[in-house]
């Protein structure tokens, strides 16, 4: 078998592979364990090897660097699918030869550490909010409002549940009892990772020169550099391909010839995307120097532009700032941002 291009479609248990030959043919198909996939790349000639950029793709993507193989990561929403994991292996193969194919960089393993620390970061926020809002809509049936703020309301459960209320039940007064202790509990796992961000943003040159950036700090520049790492170049040609990434770019709609911009396409990276529209926010209302050149240009911004629509702008102009100094390995020129 002369296979140039190997694609592979990941099941669970079971991984379906499709080899093409360099004219494009399929000429090879095979139904593989998953834990014995590492032993056949291993046996296999130097080959281009594909694959859909999800769970495990970044460990067996290292391993064929390590094999000579040419790993291609790709995106699930770029490659074309039939709901057949045979098919899917071809139609990855297939896709990893088109020359306008967009891959996504393989993953050191302290780039895999530092998302993993995110991603538990945002389940434990996630679960604090739910908590949260449960605990309001209790209070509320029982006719007690608590002001708006996640702080306020911490503080007013609290109380409830050292001094009680009548119109609290000794059941309902437990339960806020548990809340509190289990809203601790959260509060004290965020903060010791956040104090864990902060040490690694402040030990890498790289986050260092991104949170001079005016509305990105270590949990941006940590969750930036763990999803793209410092060679951007490699990935985005250009700011743009990065902030189109992040889904902080209109989508256009073409017809008749006339092409209309409507809403953000929200593409790639939804964590990433929220921080910075967050971080953008900080830039639009809470920076104090409103004289220095992006305060000026955010001013004049929120004066012709809806609240959001201006912070969305924002956050594309932080990311492209973002990966022009990731990728000059330059530090944040505040006059220098009309040629972004």
């Amino acid at each position: 078998m002369d296979i140039k291009v190997l694609g592979i479609d990941f099941g669970k248990t079971v991984c379906s592979l499709a080899g093409l030959d360099e004219a494009g043919a399929v000429v090879f198909r095979k139904r593989l364990q998953r834990h014995r996939l590492l032993d056949f790349l291993a046996t296999l000639p130097p080959c281009v090897v594909a694959m859909e950029a999800c769970g495990g793709a970044h460990h067996i993507g290292r391993f064929c660097l390590e094999k000579g193989h040419e790993p291609r990561l790709m995106s699930p929403l770029y490659v074309k699918v039939h709901k057949n994991d045979d098919r899917d292996a071809e139609a990855i193969a297939e896709a990893a030869t088109r020359p306008t194919m967009s891959f996504v960089a393989i993953k050191s393993e302290e780039q895999l550490d530092l998302q993993a620390l995110h991603r538990a970061r945002e389940r434990l926020v996630s679960d604090r909010t739910r908590l949260i809002n449960q605990g309001r809509g209790f209070l509320m049936e029982r006719g007690i409002r608590v002001g708006t703020g996640r702080h306020v309301f911490q503080k007013e459960l609290a109380r409830l549940a050292t001094e009680g209320i009548a119109d609290l039940s000794p059941r309902m007064l437990l339960l806020v009892t548990d809340m509190v202790s289990e809203l601790d509990v959260i509060n004290d796992r965020v903060a010791a990772i956040d104090a864990e961000i902060k040490a690694l943003a402040r030990a890498d040159a790289d986050m260092q020169r991104l949170m001079e950036i005016p509305g990105i700090g270590p949990t941006i520049a940590t969750a930036l550099v763990a999803a793209v790492g410092t060679g951007t170049s490699s990935s985005f040609g250009k700011g743009r391909d990065l902030a189109a990434w992040l889904g902080l770019v209109p989508r256009q709609i073409t017809t008749g010839g006339k092409a209309k911009l409507i809403g953000i396409s929200k593409h790639g990276n939804r964590y990433l995307r929220k921080l910075f529209i967050h971080g953008a926010r900080s830039v639009l209302h809470l920076v104090r120097d409103r004289t220095s050149p992006i305060a000026a240009w955010a001013d004049a911004l929120k004066e012709r532009a809806h609240a959001n629509v201006a912070a969305v702008a924002m956050a594309n102009k932080m990311a492209r700032i973002a990966w022009a100094v990731l990728t000059k390995g330059e530090r944040y020129r505040p006059n220098a941002m009309s040629g972004l």
